[in-house]
């Protein structure tokens, strides 16, 4: 996101159709002209429409048309008699009047957020594929977010047959990339899988044109971080937490699979437990059809989902909404009665809470108390800060908060109104007085260029791991002039944990099958395969008592113990983590685990003392660390220190003491960290800089040169030290 994509798509069709200027015909074409040519289609999302617009008057010069909203009538006359080169649509837009666009012959069809294109079973897909043209030209950032059968769908839709049927490719792709990722996989799988994936890379190419921010601005970027901080939830959050998980509505769900207890030979979810008259969610979703639905129980999944998510953030979120209608709220008011228990007097009651500081205390919320210590800590240093989260009624809670802490904010969500956006942005990018802004992560569409700020909290994680990639967006992209730090705020022992597991495997699919990287093998899960459910997929996963585990924890550390076949280089390097001043190594504050072990390199995260004292985070580390980034990792030099801290005189640890030949010998033992600093600052020397000056320089290097300097500085040494 951020790369201009839209700019870049203008230039070539400027380029296609002799608008560059080069020649002296930029200029309007006559109808016969036009005729001759062809038309554009360009199908995008509503919000961005006028945008897409805007920048054709800006860069090239096309007769241009919006059929969307009233006149489409006459647009159509217009597109009809040749007096329109491109017409602009939406995705809605187009759906509807499908019947209409599909007859005309297109000579180049653009669909901008092509990944909008990935259900095949979606109404837009099966509209999309009824257009008539030989060119069709999809972009977007994030080509895959789920499931690698989605890269099929948009392929095809862009090169039909380019990557054969889709029972062929579900075959001879899909099934062996995800069964080779298994942590246990046998060999044989994994060489399978690494053999398809190349070829899949090797296909792709000649049909993905790809740009990244690494190859295209990271000279000129500062760079980011991701830390992923799992803060362990307040007691009363816990105990309303596993209240939960004794419901009638969810037990029915784990126990589905059990025999039934009436005697019969059938499992419960086909006998006698089928539907649950006595829960709370389940009489309430079939108050119109006492016996039930076709998807019973598993109608109940979703929502009970939604609520232990809503548990894991703030114990008000699962109160009566105001805004919703009186049976809601009523059911609403049922259901945290029996989830709150005898906690219902220390959490306010059952109904919502009204009270500015009811709301804004940070004590029942285990996440809240975190944020509470890092924005303490970013404010006394001047950061800015974008604190996303994807529910309304969250944002209404954090903006609470946020004016009780007394820090000028700015707001915007759904409801904003599309023309008060982008001076909202202007404003709060402007304003050094303004620290937070409050930001819906649904909120999308043009101009939310946030460069402003450096530091990005999401309250919230979302199953599509997209969605909260392109947070990030908002504030690292070009213009960015600071280190951007991020922090995805985990509900440690909840569903989340579940969440964030299936991001990092999203990921790594991804990763797998568009770049071919080799990725870590963490789960032993399979998607859509109930072989192998493994620890992530399944509803017994998924309605786990993680409470009393270290679900995430234990799963990079039975990884690490795997063995060097499985690490890569960047695998061994100390990752150290700006968080603020007076900072401590994380493995030294005790909170690696409740039983003390000792923390793996992955989770060695340098984390500021005042939040360690005071906040149960339980777990953190850098995601860049779980997910392989591919190549441009490899060789890279991670550097980020908090304004406090000084490279350039390490401390050494106390003296010990030892014989040799009978003689008692002095020798500094030197810790991980320590050598990481001298060998940091060595080089530096050999770049003639001092390490500030030379921390600069690794941040606006490019991967390529990082890794030469990395070569260049180890061949240096090994002529120095032949032996060595």
């Amino acid at each position: 996101m951020g790369l201009g994509k839209t700019i870049q798509t203008i230039a070539f069709l400027a380029a296609v159709f002799g608008k560059d200027g080069e020649y002296g015909d930029s200029i309007r074409l006559e109808a016969n002209e036009v005729q001759k040519r062809g038309h554009v289609l360009i199908i995008c999302p509503s919000s961005v429409i006028h945008n897409w617009e805007s920048e054709f008057s800006k860069w090239a010069n096309f007769s241009v048309a919006l059929y969307h909203g009233a006149n489409r009538e006459l647009i159509v006359q217009k597109l009809e008699a040749h007096e329109v080169e491109v017409l602009i649509t939406s995705f809605d837009s187009y759906r509807i009047h499908e019947n209409i666009l599909s007859e005309v012959e297109w000579q180049i069809v653009i669909v901008d957020e092509a990944h909008r294109l990935k259900n095949e079973k979606s109404k837009l897909y099966i509209a999309c594929l009824d257009i008539k043209t030989r060119r069709r030209i999809g972009l977007t950032g994030t080509i895959m977010q789920n499931k690698i059968m989605e890269l099929f769908n948009l392929f095809d839709w862009v090169a039909p047959g380019s990557l054969g049927t889709r029972e062929h490719f579900r075959e001879f792709y899909d099934e062996p990339l995800k069964h080779g990722q298994r942590s246990t996989a046998p060999e044989r799988f994994v060489r399978v899988a690494d053999e398809r994936k190349q070829h899949l890379v090797t296909v792709l190419r000649k049909y993905l044109l790809r740009r990244t921010k690494e190859e295209t601005i990271g000279h000129l970027m500062m760079g980011k971080e991701d830390n992923v901080v799992f803060c362990a939830m307040s007691e009363v959050q816990k105990r309303v937490y596993r209240r939960m998980l004794q419901l009638p509505d969810i037990q029915c769900l784990i126990n589905k699979d059990l025999p039934c207890g009436c005697g019969s030979p059938l499992t419960q979810v086909e006998c006698c437990k089928r539907t649950v008259p006595n829960g709370i969610i389940w009489p309430y979703l079939h108050r119109d059809n006492p016996e039930g639905c076709e998807s019973c129980p598993f109608c109940l999944v979703l929502p009970c989902l939604v609520k232990l998510q809503q548990i894991s953030n703030h114990l008000e979120l699962i109160k009566p909404n105001p805004r919703d209608e009186l049976e809601k709220q009523r059911k609403d008011a049922e259901f945290a009665s029996a989830v709150f228990g005898p906690d219902s007097d220390l959490v306010g009651g059952n109904a919502q809470n009204e009270s500015f500081m009811g709301l804004s205390n940070v004590k029942h919320c285990g996440k809240m108390r975190a944020l509470e210590k890092l924005m303490s800590s970013w404010a006394s240093m001047g950061d800015k800060i974008l604190l996303f989260s994807y529910s309304v009624r969250m944002l209404d809670i954090l903006e609470k908060f946020v004016i009780r802490k007394g820090y000028s904010f700015s707001r915007l969500d759904g409801s904003t109104p599309t023309n008060l956006r982008q001076s909202l942005v202007d404003d709060f990018n402007s304003s050094p007085s303004k620290l937070v802004f409050l930001i819906s992560t649904r909120a999308g569409g043009l101009g939310l260029n946030l460069v402003s700020a450096n530091r990005v909290v999401i309250f919230d994680p979302n199953w599509n791991p997209a969605q909260d990639l392109q947070a990030q967006d908002r504030s690292f992209r070009f213009g960015q002039k600071r280190h951007v730090v991020v922090f995805r705020l985990l509900a440690a022992g909840s569903l989340e944990e579940i969440v964030y597991s299936r991001q990092v495997y999203k990921q790594q699919l991804s990763s797998i099958a568009v770049s071919g990287k080799m990725e870590k093998r963490y789960f032993e899960g399979v998607q859509d395969c109930k072989e192998f459910q493994g620890e992530l997929f399944g509803i017994c996963n998924l309605f786990r008592d993680l409470s009393d585990k270290l679900f995430t924890s234990e799963i990079i550390e039975l990884h690490g113990r795997q063995g060097p076949e499985h690490r890569s280089h960047a695998d061994e390097k100390q990752v150290i983590t700006e968080v603020g001043s007076d900072s401590v190594p994380f493995e030294e504050a005790s909170l690696g685990s409740p039983s003390g072990r000792k923390p793996s390199d992955s989770e060695r995260t340098l984390i500021s003392k005042p939040i360690l004292e005071d906040l149960g985070i339980v777990y953190a580390h850098r995601n860049e660390d779980i997910v392989n980034l591919g190549a441009s990792t490899q060789g890279r030099i991670e550097v980020s220190f908090s304004q406090s801290q000084s490279l350039a005189e390490p401390c050494f640890p106390p003296v010990c003491k030892r014989k040799r030949d009978g003689v008692a010998v002095k020798k500094h033992v030197l810790s991980s960290k320590d050598q990481k600093k001298i060998q940091y600052s060595l080089i530096a020397k050999s770049m003639c800089m001092d390490e500030i000056e030379f921390s600069k320089w690794v941040l606006s290097a490019t991967p390529l040169e990082r890794e030469k300097l990395l070569q260049h500085y180890y061949k240096k040494r090994k002529e120095k030290i032949p032996n060595g």
